[in-house]
């Protein structure tokens, strides 16, 4: 039971309302001392009565009177006259004086306290008020032992009834605790055990209903949290299932692609003047795509090796680049602008670097030609701080708000409708292999700009 919220709520409500009526208790004894005393006052009082009444009363009855008030003397001041009323026999001295007419709250609790920690049956003598201003004061004599009985006897009914409030209040809490906390989060609980069971599962993420405010924001963001991982799930699943299809894809067009690299050897040796220009950069073309395809097969996914580093010049890559972009024009009027100094050079691995640099022209153009307009694609560096930073800028109409978010990321929309991203997050994984970085410069009406920045050539 003490390791159940409920049952620690039920043991640590008996507790906390067993030291509140402690805190009570101090007080209540005090209080009930003084009108205990305050009592036999009164009491002693009303047995003087007979006695102003008839100045001449026998021995019997003024026993009687005092028995009858449980006091040994009465005294009673009248006109500033100190009178002795009634009076018997004392068997102990006077042990204290307690004068009743000014004591303050903690004269009462702690002349309450000693009282009831002391054992010893004492004659003290008090002091009050007469009742209706029937005198200056009244004095009376009389034993501890009966007002300390009394006082055991009234803490023991204030310990019993605290026991019972205490007792009943924390099972009404704790009814109260299992009904509106503990019965929900038991039910969040197995919410959570259900859906890691087959967190795959959408039908599984758990649905807010608490009505308490902090317990429902919880399960908002448990559902949050399942919906994310949820999707990051089939998102893996579905990049296995594309990582498989591509390596099956990859056996078969290596092996298609082996046989066109056969067939583009033979129309190397042709005497034609523009089959000799085209033909190298065929040649070039299928060989990338076949060392591709080995290298995905290689890897058994799509992870790219570690880049095989040359000198390089920049500006016969980009030209190449161009060169085959523009193959594949639309008909729109496209400038392809190398803005590369020629003498520039690079340590780069050359493969790697054209696509990277083929993605993101690929992607300029595209956009210019979505938006159905004429434009310019530019390609151009500058070293700044013995950095080389490459710029890939167009004149298109920008990047939409959703591509910017998850730009270099597969799978979360592309820079243009329609698109996956993996042109942009091929890229940006090249680059990183680089030691370098990716990133988006601007986007606007105007166009879009990337920036890669590469170590110089050493």
């Amino acid at each position: 039971m003490l390791n159940s919220l409920s049952g620690r709520f039920l043991v640590l409500t008996v507790i906390f309302v067993m030291l509140a009526e402690i805190l009570i208790f101090v007080p209540s004894i005090a209080r009930f001392r003084e009108d205990y005393l305050l009592s036999r006052l009164e009491r002693g009082q009303i047995a003087s009565l007979a006695l102003l009444a008839d100045d001449m009363i026998d021995a019997d009855l003024e026993e009687e009177l005092l028995r009858n008030a449980e006091v040994f003397n009465v005294v009673l001041r009248r006109n500033e006259a100190r009178q002795l009323i009634l009076s018997s026999p004392m068997p102990k001295p006077i042990y204290a004086t307690y004068d009743l007419r000014n004591a303050s709250a903690f004269v009462l609790i702690r002349d309450a306290t000693r009282r009831l920690f002391d054992p010893q049956d004492r004659v003290i003598r008090v002091i009050g008020n007469p009742v209706r201003e029937a005198g200056l004061l009244i004095e009376i004599s009389m034993e501890t032992k009966p007002l300390r009985t009394a006082m055991i006897e009234y803490g023991l009914r204030i310990l019993l009834l605290s026991a019972v409030i205490s007792v009943f209040t924390a099972l009404l809490l704790f009814l109260a605790v299992r009904l509106l906390l503990v019965r929900p989060i038991k039910r969040v609980v197995g919410d959570i055990r259900a859906y890691a069971d087959n967190p795959e599962d959408a039908h599984r993420i758990i649905k807010p209903s608490a009505s308490v405010s902090e317990l429902r924001e919880a399960e908002e963001a448990l559902q949050k949290l399942e919906t994310q991982l949820t999707s990051a799930l089939k998102q893996k699943e579905r990049l296995a299932q594309l990582g498989s299809a591509v390596a099956k894809i990859s056996h078969d067009l290596r092996n298609i692609l082996t046989s066109a690299q056969l067939f583009t050897d033979r129309i190397e040796m042709s005497e034609d003047p523009t089959v000799k220009r085209m033909a190298p950069k065929l040649v070039g073309s299928i060989s990338r795509a076949v060392n591709l395809c080995e290298t995905t097969l290689a890897f058994g996914k799509a992870e790219e090796p570690a880049p095989r580093l040359a000198k390089v010049t920049l500006s016969d890559i980009v030209d190449e680049v161009f060169e085959a972009e523009q193959l594949t024009g639309s008909g729109k009027e496209i400038r392809f602008v190398n803005a590369l100094p020629r003498a520039l050079t690079v340590t780069v691995d050359s493969e790697q670097i054209y696509r990277v640099l083929s993605n993101l022209v690929r992607n300029a153009r595209q956009a210019l030609e979505t938006a159905q307009q004429s434009g310019e694609v530019r390609v151009s560096a500058n070293t700044t701080d013995g950095l080389v930073e490459i710029r890939v800028s167009d004149t298109g109409p920008g990047l939409p708000e959703k591509a910017r978010k998850h730009l270099f990321e597969a799978f979360h929309g592309g820079a243009r409708k329609g698109g996956s991203g993996l042109g942009l997050a091929i890229a940006a994984e090249l680059v990183r292999g680089h030691g370098a970085e990716l990133i988006l410069e601007r986007s606007d009406q105007d166009g879009t700009s990337f920036l890669i920045r590469l170590c110089p050539e050493t």
